[in-house]
């Protein structure tokens, strides 16, 4: 590779979702690697504690109290990186829930509105939004946080594999859009990582054993697993990639 590494100084990112879990985790990392980082999150009391553990590492990140799924908020998000910064190079599309939910045909209109709403709908705003000011810059990257549930369908999950496979349908979409523009999107679909959003797996002993027979690794995704592919997409070594998913997923899929 020519000694090429991973660099994003001078970069402007923002990662949606970043005060917790894998977000976080990607903020971090973004920031180790020399980018300006923001990261937005619904409430105030998330993005002071991580802000507090970034400042713990020396590391500064911006932070914006900012509902993804709100196109006001979002706008008045943008609008404030637009005026500190004057761009915007990469975007991750972290933001995302799942309810364990019964049939698909039984679910509740509100319950799948807010998944579509936090899953896809959330995407599909922060990226125009972004489009605008990546365009101005001359070019960027979109990443999308999917799941191997886009394209397995899964018991008790059924509204969130929908929406995550909409979101990979946008990611290709999207990746055919831009492209003129110097844009890449892609994503990455991981399968279960252990963070506080699938605690309900990993926790309980038996349902981890059930779960890593199905894994030809033999464990489940740790944060960082994650976080190397997202670096990789962001960076400047993808630049001829686009409309791709990444799976992290110690083969399950294969």
């Amino acid at each position: 590779m020519g000694g090429r590494n991973i660099d994003l100084s001078g970069k402007i990112a923002l990662v949606t979702g970043g005060s917790r879990g894998l977000g976080k985790a990607i903020a971090l990392a973004m920031a180790e690697k020399n980018a300006n980082v923001i990261i937005c999150g619904r409430k105030q009391e998330n993005l002071n504690k991580a802000q507090d553990e970034f400042k713990k590492q020396g590391l500064d990140v911006m932070a914006e109290v900012a509902h993804a799924g709100k196109s006001d908020q979002l706008t008045a998000l943008f609008k404030s990186i637009d005026e500190r910064f004057g761009k915007l190079d990469i975007l991750v599309n972290n933001v995302g829930t799942n309810v364990l939910t019964p049939l698909v045909a039984e679910a509740d209109e509100g319950l799948w509105d807010k998944l579509m709403e936090t899953n896809l709908k959330s995407a599909f705003l922060a990226s125009s939004q972004a489009y605008r000011l990546m365009k101005k810059a001359g070019g960027g990257k979109i990443i999308n946080i999917s799941s191997i549930a886009a394209r397995k369908a899964s018991r008790g999950m059924g509204v969130y594999c929908i929406a995550k496979a909409g979101l990979e349908m946008l990611t290709r979409v999207l990746a055919i859009e831009l492209a003129s523009d110097h844009i890449n999107v892609n994503a990455v679909a991981p399968g279960v990582v252990r963070t506080q959003f699938s605690q309900p797996f990993w926790s309980d002993e038996n349902l981890l054993k059930e779960l890593t027979k199905s894994i030809p690794m033999g464990r489940i995704a740790e944060t960082g697993d994650v976080v190397g592919a997202v670096l990789f997409l962001a960076s400047d070594l993808s630049d001829f990639i686009t409309g791709e998913i990444i799976t992290v997923d110690g083969g399950s899929m294969a």
